[in-house]
């Protein structure tokens, strides 16, 4: 080892073995470009979530809204003019914006500013209408660049400079104001002046907004469209009246001083939300802190005006958004930890068949007077000249992939692959070639003890996983009460579970061999002899399967469980698979709709709400009839049992289903109800938490025969392909909605957080399966030249080729057997023991409201345990049948060389 090589060596051991050095660069290719493209697809969901959050809220809450009145009170009218013209307010938007700290940032494309009043000038022009005989109020505006956000209709826009004397100033309205409130173009609007006659306001134009739902329209929503409100501080039923918005030139806006409005100065800021980062969020929340109370406001303060105050929302909505994602992160973290534990264990194991397939090379080179760090070094630079371009190209193939996320937790993550692919062989071969020995010593469970390292390790694993599971049965996967150990509790159990098997699983093996024995033929005691004493590199793959198949089985059920949380909040959200709801229904609808393709079945319901309960409460009434009631719910979660609603003919009182808080303030006792206009005596029967009648909210549940033909206020229809556009078109006379579960089924999904983590979680649980069949393989390819050279040697014995097949095929059954029932059993124990701690609400739907109900809890999914059991049974068989009819291909005398050592 101390001269110079005639040829180098790395050079000459991949021109050698170019076969093994391929696969080696595959694996690592592989696992580097899913191991840097998860951070990468985390980043990436999260981030979207979080601009979704932040771009669907309504910009009257997200929209950080500064307001000041209008300055120099105590100025001349010139002066106080002058403070409030266009390029002033221009100054003191820019104020504010520049005092908008990082991360947030703002669109000034759909920013806006201005005067406007802060009390509503009322206008009394007879051709206005009047809901309540009030006469329409409405907020006056000159807010900037108009005519970039608005599209001229009938009319001009207004123009024109206007001073606090002037008696006339022109303002344009939007369409739907025009169409609400009877104003056309050349209308007057007279509003009241403070010591003066009023002001004559002309509408020369009529606009629509070029994008109505955007910040510059949506954050003062009556400025685009009109508002019905009430009058404040009355009781009862208030009157209302209607509320619209009327926009000035900015020249006019000193016009507003001499109105009685209040007027003000405000700014609307609308943060941009594509360019909003999750990682940031805590510097988005303390941005939006120093904004409210902090020392941004103090900043604008000085350069808008003291008295400036500001309004937002944003806070919520991110409050929100990071509760979700900090319920959701843990549990798809459970299979980001599982994936890796797998694939780190078939890297190592791509570096143990590799050194045992040149054992007698490495032992050879140290009876030669080889060291270990000589042998180790030459095989780090070995696998280095393969491993680390193929991670490297792993890498690159994740960014172009996942073109969005942070680029170093991707980088370490394949780094990390590179170092463990390079480590792998030459720790592998330093480890079986401490002291020299000789290359036919056997490798198998009868050398091999555990070490009292091993002892410790064992040990200290399972004091982890005592504390992983106790934390997360206390503290749960809620948002900061998770980290990374209690993410990783499933896989630390089954951990946990393989290294008990790896200790235990030779012990029923070796028994079962002793009655095998006894009986006539040879292959049953061989087969069972020889997975007693497998080879000592077995620990790795059962190490791989246990934790492969626990987290499969984890995985499967918390997928099953969302989509099983899923469909019962969509249940609980339209009760049937369909629902037609109005005020009235006309009462041949029914068996119109029930002609509707996809439909098989409706129920009609008569609901009345605020009825009034002994006491005072008031709860809805829904009447219905029980047998087709019963039809259409039976089999779902709000199934009832006909017998139960039927009134009892003779009897004057009625059995009714009710929910829990209502059951609980009527008791058992009969109770008298103005329903439908008719008076009956109620006992409610049974409680139930949601009704498919009622969904949603407090309800009693009753038999629609006693009182009479009513028109339905409901449909209930049932159908798996109902024909969604011919429904609506068979309901779109009677003034009525239709709602199917399947699209209520979507809005609970319709969030990037809840889709992108789905699909995060369904990835790794399937790369977590490829690498336990990948693990189970090399570990059949470490054995198979042996397995070869015995049936060869067999056969020379008297063996049969279909015996030999029978040999290697039970050969590896009880191995694959332990494993696979050993998988299944522990997921189904993790699951057992984690479920209390799992919440997959933040996962299964795209809202937290009222989830309680709907049944979010982690449970176990008997496919997902059984599954991946059988596959890995029969990928073991098929492996061992293969490998049986390829030797039986290539003969005895191949296999049977002089002077091999197998």
């Amino acid at each position: 080892m101390t001269g110079k090589a005639v040829a180098p060596w790395v050079r000459t051991r991949l021109r050698t073995a170019p076969g093994a050095a391929a696969a080696l660069a595959l694996l690592v290719l592989m696992t580097a470009w899913l191991s840097a493209a998860y951070p990468r697809g985390v980043d990436t969901y999260e981030d979207d979530g979080l601009r979704r959050a932040v771009a669907t809220a309504s910009p009257a809450r997200t929209a950080l809204q500064f307001t000041a009145g209008a300055p120099g009170l105590a100025e001349p009218d010139e002066r106080r003019a002058a403070m409030v013209s266009p390029a002033e307010l221009k100054q003191h938007f820019d104020a504010v914006v520049q005092n908008v700290p990082a991360p947030l940032a703002a669109d000034l494309s759909q920013s806006a500013y201005g005067l406007r009043t802060s009390q509503n000038l009322e206008s009394d022009e007879p051709y206005l209408p009047r809901p309540s005989g009030l006469a329409p109020r409405f907020t006056v505006a000159a807010q900037a660049d108009l005519a970039g956000h608005a599209r001229l209709v009938t009319g001009r826009l207004p123009t024109g400079r206007a001073g606090q004397k002037s008696a006339a100033a022109e303002v344009a309205v939007t369409a739907a104001t025009a169409a609400t409130l009877r104003i056309r173009a050349g209308s007057v609007l007279h509003v009241e002046g403070i010591g003066r006659p009023p002001l004559a306001l002309t509408v020369t134009g009529i606009v629509e907004p070029l994008l109505p739902q955007a910040g510059y329209w949506s954050v003062q929503p009556f400025l685009r469209t009109p508002q019905l409100e009430p009058v404040p501080s009355s009781g009862g039923d208030p009157p209302q009246f209607w509320h619209g918005g009327l926009l000035l030139a900015p020249d006019a806006a000193p016009i507003l001083l001499a109105t009685n409005g209040k007027p003000e100065m405000y700014a609307q800021v609308i943060p941009k939300s594509g360019e909003l980062s999750s990682r940031r969020l805590d510097d988005l929340k303390g941005a939006v802190a120093s904004l409210q109370a902090g020392p941004a406001l103090s900043s604008i303060r000085t350069r808008f005006a003291l008295s400036t105050s500001v309004y937002t929302e944003l806070d919520h909505v991110l409050a929100a958004y990071g509760s979700m994602r900090d319920s959701i992160g843990p549990v798809v973290a459970v299979a980001g930890f599982g994936t890796a534990t797998v694939a780190a264990v078939v890297l190592l194991m791509a570096g143990g068949l590799a050194a045992a397939r040149r054992a007698a090379e490495l032992a050879l080179l140290r009876a030669r007077g080889g060291s270990l760090r000589q042998i180790a070094g030459r095989l780090l630079a070995e696998s280095a000249v393969v491993v680390i371009p193929a991670a490297g190209i792993g890498l690159l193939l994740a960014v172009l992939v996942v073109p969005n996320g942070r680029l170093g937790p991707a980088l370490a993550a394949a780094c990390g692959v590179a170092v463990l692919g390079c480590l792998a062989l030459p720790l592998r071969a330093a480890a079986a070639h401490r002291s020299v020995r000789s290359a036919a010593e056997r490798t198998d469970l009868v050398r091999e003890k555990p070490s009292a390292r091993r002892t410790v390790a064992e040990l200290t694993l399972l004091v982890l996983a005592v504390g992983a599971v106790f934390a997360l049965r206390r503290r749960g996967t809620t948002a900061g009460a998770a980290d990374g150990l209690i993410s990783a509790a499933p896989v630390l159990v089954g951990v946990i579970a393989a290294l008990v098997l790896i200790r235990l699983h030779p012990l029923p093996l070796r028994w079962a061999a002793r009655p095998a024995a006894r009986l006539r033929g040879v292959v049953g005691f061989l087969s069972l002899a020889r997975a007693g004493r497998a080879s000592g590199g077995g620990a790795l793959p059962l190490l791989a399967l246990l934790t492969a198949l626990s987290t499969a089985a984890f995985g499967g059920s918390v997928l099953a469980g969302t989509a099983d949380a899923r469909d019962r909040a969509a249940l609980y959200a339209t009760g049937a698979d369909a629902r037609v709801d109005a005020v009235t229904l006309p009462k041949d609808l029914a068996g119109r709709v029930a002609r509707v393709p996809g439909v098989r079945g409706v129920s009609p319901v008569h609901t009345e709400y605020e009825v009034a309960l002994p006491g005072g409460d008031k709860v809805a009434v829904a009447a219905v009839d029980p047998d087709s009631y019963a039809r259409l719910t039976s089999g779902t979660a709000l199934g009832v049992d006909a017998a139960r609603l039927k009134a009892t003919p003779g009897t004057a009182v009625l059995p009714a289903l009710a929910s829990p808080s209502v059951a609980g303030r009527l008791g058992e006792r009969p109770v008298k109800l103005r329903v439908a206009g008719r008076d009956v005596t109620v006992r409610v029967s049974a409680a139930q938490d949601v009704s498919a009648a009622a969904p949603g909210i407090d309800y009693l549940l009753i038999d629609r025969t006693p009182l009479g033909p009513q028109a339905p206020t409901s449909l209930l229809v049932g159908g798996g392909s109902i024909d969604a556009k011919a429904l609506r078109e068979t309901v779109a006379g009677s003034h009525a909605v239709a709602r199917l579960r399947s699209e209520a089924r979507r809005e609970f999904t319709d969030s990037p957080l809840q889709t992108g983590a789905g699909r995060i979680y369904g990835a790794a649980v399937a790369a977590g399966a490829g690498y336990a069949a990948l693990a189970l393989l090399l570990a059949l390819l470490r054995g198979a030249p042996e397995r070869s050279a015995l049936l060869a040697r067999l056969r020379t014995m008297g063996l049969t080729r279909r015996q030999g097949r029978t040999l290697l095929v039970l050969e590896s059954l009880p191995s694959a057997f332990l494993a696979a029932a050993g998988g299944a059993l522990t997921g189904w124990a993790s699951i057992a023991l984690l479920a209390p701690g799992i919440d997959l609400a933040g996962l299964a739907l795209a809202t937290s409201s009222g989830l309680a109900p709907v049944g979010s809890e982690l449970r176990a999914d008997p496919v997902s345990l059984v599954l991946p059991a059988v596959c890995v049974l029969l990928l073991a068989t098929g492996v061992a049948a293969a490998q049986a009819w390829w030797s039986g291909r290539r003969g005895s005398i191949t296999e049977l060389r002089a002077g091999d050592a197998r």
